[in-house]
């Protein structure tokens, strides 16, 4: 079986890395870190107008329709880069969670405006300590109104729709609803974050009119499976900042000199490039085989979506402070670019919940298909 990526989508990543180069050097993303904005607002129409957002969104609700391959390649690319925009809340967020469980009305009101970056999407699940899980939710739903707080809603200060995770009535279990972020009843502040470039919000609902997205009784569900699409293509904008950084430590070994040659002869370097390697190699192929079941929707995708989702976590993380280490004292300057990759390694470490529960989820996947 062949796992490669086919010629035309390598072309797609060329350009998309070339696009990133010239739009979002270093210089563009300590724009966001350190300025006022939400996000990259130029960035943003750019990406726009290449039709990236709708790259696995349907012609048919104004999408290009290439396919979820043709999006991990992008996601690569924009980890890789850094982007600091609000692709991932939209896209593989709003946009999937729409794909999966919208009414016709739902998608073709949203979709084509998400597609064409008119408007900016997230989820909100997440209830302060509670985490991204929907036994933590309080939030609730009555007589079509939602009352509650969310917190931390990624890009959820600048989002014009919101998918909520909330209780419907007296009942126990959560669901899911559509939720305008210009609604009467809703309020937003944006939280300080790890990674100010990815911005985090706090939205409460005070009697804010929402609407059901799929059926109320089936939320674990459709959450489950949204998560196992997000977790691959955040898996592969880890993997992107993963091999950015074993790059600029490999370079940094072999430009800085000690002892009259470069510090890449010295053995302690030399291993820890060498494990740099080995971690972002092993989630590679954790992020391809992911991405194969995705684009297939394959019965493996919960199995492949938990293993990519541990290896990317777990090398990016790896990678982005072993590459602090190898910059030395310099490394830990602002100066320096390895913190805004550290930054990034840990806040998506945390998205879609804590890599502890996405190994659990992978045992017993793991212990399920086996007994099958």
């Amino acid at each position: 079986m062949n796992f490669e990526f086919s010629a035309d989508q390598k072309l797609l990543g060329d350009q998309a890395r070339k696009f990133l180069a010239d739009n979002c050097a270093s210089t563009e993303v300590r724009k966001i870190l350190e300025g006022s904005d939400a996000y990259h607002h130029d960035l943003w129409r750019g990406i726009a107008e290449l039709g990236w957002l709708g790259t696995a969104i349907p012609e048919a609700y104004g999408g290009l329709g290439a396919g979820y391959l043709e999006l991990c390649v992008l996601a690569e690319e924009l980890g890789r880069a850094l982007a600091p925009v609000p692709f991932s809340s939209s896209i593989y967020l709003a946009a999937e969670a729409l794909l999966l469980a919208g009414t016709e009305d739902q998608k073709q009101r949203w979709l084509p405006r998400l597609a064409s970056g008119e408007a900016i999407g997230t989820f909100a699940i997440a209830e302060s300590s509670g985490g991204a899980s929907l036994k933590s939710v309080h939030a609730s739903v009555s007589d079509g109104r939602l009352t509650g707080l969310k917190l931390p809603v990624p890009d959820g200060d600048s989002a014009d729709l919101a998918v909520v995770a909330a209780l419907p009535g007296d009942k126990q279990s959560a669901a899911l609803y559509l939720v305008g972020l210009d609604a009467p009843g809703v309020s937003r502040s944006p939280i300080d974050a790890i990674d100010p470039t990815r911005s985090q919000a706090q939205v409460v609902f005070d009697g804010t009119p929402v609407e059901p997205l799929g059926d109320e009784t089936a939320g674990e569900s459709f959450v489950s499976q949204l998560y196992d699409r997000a977790a691959i293509l955040f898996a592969f904008e880890q993997l992107g900042g993963a091999q950015r950084v074993l790059e600029m430590g490999r370079d940094y070994a072999l430009e800085r000199y000690a002892f009259g040659r470069p510090i890449g002869a010295f053995q302690a370097i030399k291993h820890t490039l060498a494990d740099m390697y080995v971690s972002e190699e092993l989630a590679r192929s954790n992020c391809y085989y992911g991405a194969w079941a995705l684009s297939t929707n394959g019965a493996d995708l919960p199995q492949a979506a938990a293993t990519a989702r541990v290896s990317a976590t777990q090398a990016y993380q790896h990678c982005a402070k072993s590459n602090i280490q190898v910059h030395g004292g310099m490394g830990y300057t602002w100066e320096f670019d390895c913190h805004l990759y550290y930054r990034r390694s840990q806040l998506l470490a945390l998205v879609l919940g804590s890599v502890e529960r996405w190994k659990d989820l992978l045992v017993s996947r793991l212990e399920t298909a086996s007994a099958a």
